[in-house]
């Protein structure tokens, strides 16, 4: 004997439902109560939360407890009281086994739905009246909240399911406490998404790629577990590669976007942390954004936070996936817009603010995948930062002894008693949930650094490779852990790395700078991305833990083209799966104050001789690269010696050529020119041209080179 098609179909249905206990548990304590606990129950949540598939759920314990229930969708129904009543009437006569009215008097038909309503509810304890697709009827609401529901009989139960969350009127009055339930209805857990996979037989090595996209978004989790099943590949899932599913997921959260001027601030509001009208407009380059902001918030899978509109977790991935594969100029564009952005409001906001501005800066980046899993951003924002006081020390040192050893404590201890300006709290209320210490390796003599291994092989690498220049700075990021999570990925670890790039942005002259973590292989991946160098020479083993340092010169690249080279990252790297970005091909160099010196009179002396300075290591100075990275050169250093080798001749020729602005230094120039931009055959020759005694051009070359000397160095260094 067959059996209907809709039997397998339900049957499939219920055998791929997973979790919602507590909106099952709530449901079905209410219909085996004496009384109703309420008689609307409102199920709102954004598009493809599974609100439909949870009504089906109730239904069939509807039918579990010999309840009987009407599903009505609201696409069927026309929004007016007529319209409501007549497709309530035509469902409850078929439910009762009755034939409706084929011609119906319209002013009969109020008057058939109570009745028909009062019979339904007569039949047993409860009835349910399932509403989906509410979002249709609102132009009925304020009539339903009115008129209709109060005049519902008490065993009736109204569950209404929608995108929006219920409208004041429903929430505000009191008397409706007791009758009036809301249920905002969220992604599935971890665990109830790996539950959903495993039914569905997705192979267990891909879910990590497919939570990590779809947060427990059951309609994703639905197409990708279909996308999966139709693939002879084995590789993970990726969004990028699977427009289709991007396309549904938008169609699904977004029904109709008004304008391109209403898709480009969706765009806008996808790729910020949080957006407000100020980024919205700069992002839009529109004076006015009202009317857009107001329409973002009031779609039903966009939130409005304390500090701004954030979209849903999936909703986000489904916009940016999407206008990354759409249109990848706009999102370069967007992207770019918002970085100035914050840019301007780093330079010009209270420091209070620069943890959130930095976070927002950092969030630009989170479609790199080594980024991505490398910070917190839900609780982040939650967290203050501030410089720590001395009574907080011993909590710290007790948490370093925990993690790190004995060894560590004692070198946190040393460090508190010589620098305790430079230590930074985490906490939430009167929480300390974690520190950040960090050094100013130029303000310590070396008896005070060398009982700390770590802090002594740092400064050992910068005597080194980067010597320090008259007024540099160098900083060590020393300390950092959280309470309960050490330096594993968390709010307090987002919130080190942050405080980190603010001292890169704020430090005058900051010429170095190392950062320490434990455990150095698990954080390669970002540090690399952000352009830390791993310094594998001054690694340590303390207490048998690793310890790690990474170092970044900034005179070698400052910090506008660290911000540029980041972003030529985050638009170069699949959103996905991130590769290591290639060196420069010429390595920088920062030469201390005398050696720079003595290397500019290797080149003079190379000059004198008409000889390009092939070798010398002015080459590779900032002074030099600088010049062909403002010439549209970029973060890398791809010229070729003889190209360097010109632009260093043509520096030093420009620099003395500005001591001939003052008559007293005329003869200084005159001086150096007939020696080195256009030698003559001799210095006795070149005392000649210039009419003066041998002695008296000795004199004035020698000023003129030590001149020249000083000017080069300034710009060298930033002055």
């Amino acid at each position: 004997m067959s059996t209907p098609l809709a039997s397998h179909l339900q049957q499939l249905r219920q055998r791929s439902f997973v979790g919602r206990e507590g909106e099952r548990g709530l449901f079905s304590a209410a219909l085996h109560a004496e009384t109703l606990p309420f008689n609307v129950l409102h199920l709102h949540g954004p598009g493809g939360v599974g609100k439909t598939t949870l009504m089906k759920e109730w239904g069939k314990q509807c039918g579990e407890a010999n309840a009987l229930a009407l599903y009505l969708d609201a696409r069927n129904i026309d929004p007016s009281p007529l319209g409501f009543c007549l497709a309530l009437n035509a469902g409850l006569m078929q439910l009762l086994g009755k034939e409706p009215a084929s011609s119906p008097n319209p002013a009969a038909v109020p008057r058939a739905c109570s009745a028909a309503l009062v019979e339904f509810s007569a039949l047993n304890q409860c009835g349910v009246l399932f509403i989906d697709t509410y979002e249709l009827l609102k132009p009925l609401d304020s009539w339903l909240y009115e008129e209709f529901v109060p005049q519902m009989p008490d065993t009736v139960l109204l569950v209404l399911a929608g995108r929006h969350s219920p409208s004041a009127m429903w929430r505000d009055d009191p008397a409706w406490g007791v009758f009036f339930r809301a249920v905002p209805l969220r992604n599935l857990s971890a665990d109830e998404s790996k539950a959903y996979l495993l039914q569905r037989r997705v192979p267990e090595n891909q879910y990590s790629h497919i939570l990590q996209f779809t947060h427990g978004h059951p309609l994703a989790l639905s197409l990708v577990a279909d996308t999966v099943a139709q693939r002879s590949e084995t590789g993970a899932f990726q969004p990028a590669d699977n427009p289709d599913v991007i396309k549904t997921l938008l169609e699904r959260f977004v029904q109709k976007v008004p304008s391109p001027a209403h898709r480009a601030a969706l765009e806008a509001c996808g790729m910020v942390r949080l957006l407000t009208e100020g980024i919205l407009s700069r992002m839009l380059n529109m004076p006015d954004v009202s009317e857009l902001f107001d329409w973002l918030r009031s779609l039903s899978f966009i939130e409005a936070g304390r500090m701004g509109l954030f979209p849903h977790d999936l909703a986000r991935e489904a916009i940016v996936t999407d206008v990354h594969w759409r249109n990848p100029d706009w999102y370069a564009e967007l992207h770019k817009r918002a970085r100035e952005y914050y840019n301007v409001r780093l330079n010009s906001a209270p420091a209070a603010e620069h943890d959130h501005i930095l976070l927002d800066m950092v969030f630009l980046h989170r479609d790199n995948a080594v980024v991505r899993q490398t910070f917190d951003w839900a609780e982040s924002g939650t967290i203050r930062s501030e410089i720590a006081q001395p009574s907080q020390f011993e909590a710290m040192i007790a948490m370093t002894r925990q993690f790190e050893g004995e060894a560590s404590a004692r070198h946190l201890a040393h460090w508190l008693a010589l620098q305790p300006q430079r230590v930074y709290a985490f906490r939430q209320g009167n929480q300390l949930l974690g520190f950040m210490s960090y050094l100013a390796l130029d303000e310590a003599d070396e008896s005070e650094i060398k009982p700390d291994p770590i802090a002594w092989n740092g400064w050992q690498h910068i005597r080194k490779h980067a010597p320090l220049r008259s007024g540099e700075r160098a900083l060590m990021f020393r300390h950092w852990m959280a309470v309960e999570t050490y330096q594993q990925v968390s709010p307090v670890q987002s919130l080190v790395f942050v405080r980190a790039v603010q001292h890169y942005l704020t430090t005058q002259k900051l010429a170095y700078t190392i950062f320490v973590c434990a455990y150095p292989d698990l954080w390669e991946g970002v540090l690399t991305y952000a352009d830390l160098e791993r310094l594998r020479a001054g690694e340590v083993q303390m207490d048998g833990k690793p310890f790690g340092l990474y170092g970044h010169d900034w005179r070698v690249v400052g910090v506008p083209a660290w911000f540029q080279l980041l972003a030529e990252r985050e638009m170069a790297y699949n959103p996905i799966a991130a590769r290591a970005e290639p060196k420069p091909s010429t390595e920088l160099v920062a030469l201390s104050e005398d050696d720079f010196a003595d290397a500019l009179r290797d080149v003079l002396k190379q000059m004198s001789r008409s000889l390009p300075p092939r070798g010398n290591p002015l080459l590779n100075s900032k002074l030099v690269i600088d010049q062909f990275s403002n010439k549209g050169g970029g973060a890398t250093h791809t010229a070729s010696e003889l190209e360097r080798a010109a632009m260093l001749r043509n520096l030093v020729a420009e620099t003395a050529k500005t001591l001939e602005a003052s008559p007293r230094d005329v003869k200084l120039y005159r001086a150096f020119y007939h020696t080195y931009v256009k030698p003559a055959p001799s210095q006795e020759a070149a005392s000649e041209l210039i009419d003066v005694p041998f002695s008296s051009y000795r004199r004035h070359l020698q000023t003129a080179v030590d001149r020249v000397t000083d000017l080069l160095w300034a710009k060298e260094i930033g002055l």
